[in-house]
């Protein structure tokens, strides 16, 4: 659940998580980190319920793929260590492998955003594997008006520190 690559609108689109200080942990940006331990996801997750159900499922698939995976196993203890919402999820046991679905946004700047995604995996080494995520705002709605607004500010603004980069998790 490490983002390890994004470009400026995902930055952007998840300003909240990146300015947390649960980014600062693990060197950085962790959706489930993040989701967990960070009582404001709340407010950027409209249906934060659904995303603690959906990112623990994904923990548990690489988990059961990947048991040596020291990083996770990390991550992991730390959750079920520092979380009662994360350990109780943990013990439902659902695994999820389906990569696509809608997420729910409250951004603090645009507002509501509802975006369609799709993650496709990137087997990038020969145990590694990474997840390519893909956002889109249904045409003609009010979330697609709201992303481009949130693009416009985005081009708008001077490059970070870092180059052009995708989601991955």
């Amino acid at each position: 659940m490490d983002v390890i690559a994004y470009n400026a609108l995902f930055r952007a689109l998840h300003a909240p998580m990146f300015d947390s200080d649960t980014s600062k942990r693990g060197g950085r940006p962790n959706i489930a980190r993040y989701l967990f331990l960070d009582p404001g996801s709340a407010d950027l997750f409209v249906d934060w319920e659904a995303a603690a159900v959906t990112t623990v499922a994904l923990m548990r698939a690489e988990a059961g793929r990947e048991p040596r995976d020291q990083a996770l196993r990390e991550i992991l203890g730390e959750l079920a260590t520092l979380s009662i919402q994360f350990r109780t999820q943990w013990a439902a046991h659902h695994v999820r492998i389906r990569h696509y679905g809608i997420k729910r946004l409250h951004h603090p700047d645009v507002g509501r955003l509802e975006l369609a995604y799709r993650s496709m995996d990137l087997p990038l080494s020969d145990r590694a594997v990474y997840d390519l995520t893909v956002y889109t705002a249904e045409p003609g709605t009010a979330s697609e008006d709201r992303l481009k607004l949130l693009a416009s500010w985005t081009a708008t603004q001077p490059s970070a520190t870092a180059p052009t980069r995708h989601e991955s998790h």
